[in-house]
């Protein structure tokens, strides 16, 4: 989990998150420089199983989540957004998952979306269709959102360290997932995922400028760290 000035959801999102970890599990927490009562809310919870990190200044989602992902030591990886609300069968239903199919690297599940008053605006991000998996579709239009996605370990030896130059995280996990291993759609919605003006993630797109300088990044950076990887792979390493 990354957090930035997070104090106002952070503490029913805590509370969804550690009612279903188990004893030997572990919440990675990233703070970037908050400016609230953030890191109280986290220390006032006294549980032993989050490490709470703090940044000295402010940098950004994508460096945190990096930090982040740089310290867990556990086998299964789930992202987590600072103000959303974890179903409280989440945590199962993508263990079952990896569990029965151990060719899956990743998992990302449906999400139902709710406002900054916890009201429910739809209860599928997909609207009842299936995720859209593919390299290419997912470079036109990300499908990927981070806080629905879990996944294996070994999916870091591909996925980091970010570029600088990337749009976000989800979608530079996702896709590179596509191309080294396999994803898997949990049709259920198993966060409340909320939208309320303030997220890191806009709801609108930006220009048509940006979205093209992006992906112009993305792919550039995407080839870049295949051949890296078919690289590392030939040479055994």
């Amino acid at each position: 989990m990354a957090t930035y000035n997070g104090e106002r959801f952070l503490v029913e999102q805590l509370e969804s998150i550690l009612s279903q970890l188990g004893p030997n599990d572990e919440l990675i927490i990233v703070d970037d420089a908050s400016q609230d009562s953030t890191c109280a809310v986290i220390e006032g919870f006294c549980d032993v199983r989050i490490r709470l990190i703090q940044n000295e200044t402010n940098q950004g989602a994508r460096a945190s989540f990096e930090t982040a992902l740089r310290h867990t030591t556990g086998e299964i990886i789930f992202l987590s957004d600072q103000d959303d609300v974890w179903h409280p069968e989440k945590v199962s239903r993508f263990l079952h998952l990896f569990g029965a199919r151990p060719e899956v690297t990743l998992a990302i599940s449906d999400a139902q979306i709710i406002d900054g008053n916890g009201y429910v605006l739809s209860q599928s991000r997909f609207n009842g269709k299936n995720f859209r998996p593919g390299v290419l579709t997912n470079i036109v239009r990300n499908s990927y959102l981070g806080c629905a996605l879990a996944f294996r370990r070994s999916a870091l030896d591909y996925c980091l360290p970010f570029p600088r130059s990337i749009p976000m995280h989800d979608m530079w996990i996702g896709i590179l997932n596509e191309l080294f291993g396999e994803t898997a759609f949990l049709k259920e919605s198993l966060i409340s995922y909320r939208r309320h003006g303030h997220n890191a993630s806009a709801d609108k797109h930006g220009s048509y400028s940006q979205m093209l300088r992006w992906r112009m990044h993305l792919v550039f950076n995407l080839i870049c760290r295949w051949l890296t990887v078919i690289r590392k792979i030939e040479a055994g390493v």
